[in-house]
């Protein structure tokens, strides 16, 4: 972006640009850490997770009250106007992911003294791979202002729902063969739900850049896999 005539503008954009960087790594670590403490079973982990968020809480709320200062103050347009309420949205999508991050934490501590099936947890790692991947990717196009690896984002996430998918139907393969794995299972579907619905906050960060860029909303049907529930079902909290 070029340089405004009041260099303290250019400044506080950065600076915007800078929270949602740090929002972002927050983000992709309590991701990374919720996972491995759900594959190990490790519920310290787990715990830091839950602590965490409200750091990442409070990262949201300094980010938007910042972007709000600077349209109050600055009354930008055209581009500079994307530019500053962009971080409000994406920072909005961060938030959320923390969020479903933290319920994996949480569903972690629930099963960590139960007998895990062999090999039932690969298909979550896997999708979690898949959802760390399109963060890292997302976050990285809007620090680097690269549409087109937005547009990569937005078209992989139905991989995601399509594991989800799959994954949905082996965890009930297993509760129907024994009925013990059926609360472990039911934990592990929640944690699904929450990574595919992570995938699909970084398809809105995706659009989000992409509208920044380009001054243009994506107005094609978002690609989607999951054929377990309704496109319009609630995400899982």
């Amino acid at each position: 972006m070029s340089e405004h005539i009041v260099s303290s503008f250019d400044s506080e954009l950065q600076n915007l640009r800078g929270r949602i960087s740090e929002m972002g790594g927050l983000a992709e670590q309590m991701l990374a850490d919720a996972i491995a403490a759900l594959t190990r079973r490790d519920s310290v982990l787990a715990q830091s997770v839950i602590v965490a968020d409200s750091r990442l809480d409070a990262l949201h709320r300094d980010t938007e009250e910042q972007a709000i200062l600077m349209i109050a103050r600055r009354q930008p347009f055209a581009v500079d106007l994307r530019e500053t309420i962009s971080p409000i949205r994406i920072s909005g999508d961060v938030e959320r992911i923390g969020d479903l991050s933290k319920n994996i934490a949480k569903r972690t501590l629930a099963i960590a003294a139960q007998v895990q099936p062999p090999r039932i947890a690969v298909g979550v790692q896997h999708m979690a791979d898949l959802a760390l991947g399109q963060l890292r990717d997302v976050l990285d196009a809007y620090v680097r202002q690269d549409d087109g690896k937005a547009l990569d984002v937005w078209q992989r996430d139905g991989h995601i729902d399509a594991l989800y998918t799959s994954l949905f139907r082996e965890l009930l393969t297993y509760m129907m063969e024994d009925p013990r794995n059926i609360s472990f299972c039911t934990h592990l579907l929640f944690c699904a739900k929450n990574l595919e619905r992570i995938g699909d906050h970084t398809t809105n960060i995706a659009e989000t850049v992409h509208y920044l860029i380009t001054g243009q909303s994506l107005t094609a049907e978002r690609p989607k896999s999951d054929e377990t529930v309704p496109a319009t079902a609630p995400e899982t909290i």
